[in-house]
């Protein structure tokens, strides 16, 4: 490949990727507005529907992202009455983030989120299932 084509917007590997994501979170939003959740939120909440009562640290980590940066994202969320911050009983410094009643009642709604993004991509699970295997590969290579 000669070197003006290697500088070609649609032949870099990053564009792809980033107007991909920003094709697939407005996807997202169009499916999690009447849930009223945001992007960030929705990936909180999957967090908490696998495990409730998780630190913000382990939140933050999992997300790839500083606790810092989600802290506005939380303070909504329990504004919103989806979560709530609980101190620990043995050691009040330690606080855990916990699905409230309405958090836990939106998973089956999340579910049907998830049913519909799959449906949209226009390809086969096997072939998302692989993708996805591949992006977080390509994810672990880059943060070495």
């Amino acid at each position: 490949m000669n070197t003006d084509k290697q500088l070609n917007l649609d032949n870099q590997l990053c564009f792809a990727l980033y107007s991909t994501s920003l094709a697939m979170t407005q996807l997202y939003k169009k499916h999690l507005s009447p849930l009223d959740l945001t992007y960030p939120q929705y990936t909180v909440m999957l967090i908490l529907w696998e495990k409730d009562g998780l630190s913000l640290k382990t939140i933050a980590d999992r997300l790839g992202q500083k606790s810092g940066s989600l802290t506005p994202v939380i303070k909504r969320m329990e504004a919103d009455n989806l979560i709530k911050r609980v101190r620990g009983s043995e050691d009040d410094r330690s606080l855990s983030i916990e699905l409230t009643l309405k958090g836990h009642t939106l998973k089956e709604q999340g579910k049907h989120v998830n049913q519909c993004v799959a449906q949209t991509c226009g390809i086969a699970i096997d072939e998302i299932t692989t993708l996805k295997e591949q992006l977080v590969k390509l994810r672990k290579n880059l943060l070495k």
